[in-house]
């Protein structure tokens, strides 16, 4: 199953409503959502998301398994990962990093236990708008493993802080622009590889 993980800050949710608005409810993948916002939000964009899209949205359950055609959204202020099993699972740490939930943490989880084998080379790690660098580290890390990684490009952007951050350490594959994403996300599942 390929695995869509997109991670967002500042301007995040009005990014993430146009890319899920473009994407069909049978999508043969799934999403996962790492936007910073504290926990007592979480639900409120998982619902607010739900209204904008066809696929369904719902919080990543602790313990849970990704589905097809689903969107899972970070829903605590620990940080969410994906296991060696492939189900969900929050932790507390890293306690020193600022951004919580973080998307490095999840992004390095995907690398570390998912990206590499062949048969998941459709999945792709994307980075939007946002301040300072969280995700970046995580998106070059997905690259070196073998998922195909996008970043926002500046025009486009809310905040260019985590964008230009990966772009400056190579971390994307693609630099596109906000309407230019929801079709490479198709290209990517239905097209090549």
């Amino acid at each position: 199953m390929q695995i869509i993980a997109i991670g967002a800050s500042a301007g995040g949710p009005h990014a993430l409503a146009e890319i899920l608005s473009l994407l069909p409810g049978d999508l043969p993948a799934f999403l996962l959502i790492v936007q910073h916002v504290n926990k007592e939000f979480s639900a409120g964009l998982a619902r607010w998301l739900n209204l904008q899209t066809a696929l369904r949205v719902r919080i990543a359950p602790d313990g849970g398994r990704p589905e097809k055609g689903t969107v899972f959204v970070a829903g605590t202020d620990e940080h969410l990962i994906l296991r060696p099993d492939f189900t969900f699972s929050y932790i507390p740490g890293p306690r020193d990093n600022p951004f919580r939930p973080s998307i490095d943490v999840f992004f390095h989880s995907m690398a570390r236990y998912y990206c590499g084998r062949p048969e998941r080379k459709k999945s792709m790690g994307i980075l939007l708008t946002g301040m300072g660098k969280d995700g970046a580290e995580g998106l070059l890390a997905l690259r070196r493993a073998g998922c195909y990684t996008l970043a926002q490009d500046e025009h486009s952007s809310a905040v260019y802080g985590m964008p230009k951050a990966a772009r400056k350490l190579g971390a994307a594959a693609e630099i596109l622009p906000l309407g230019k994403i929801a079709p490479a996300i198709l290209s990517r599942i239905y097209g090549k590889s």
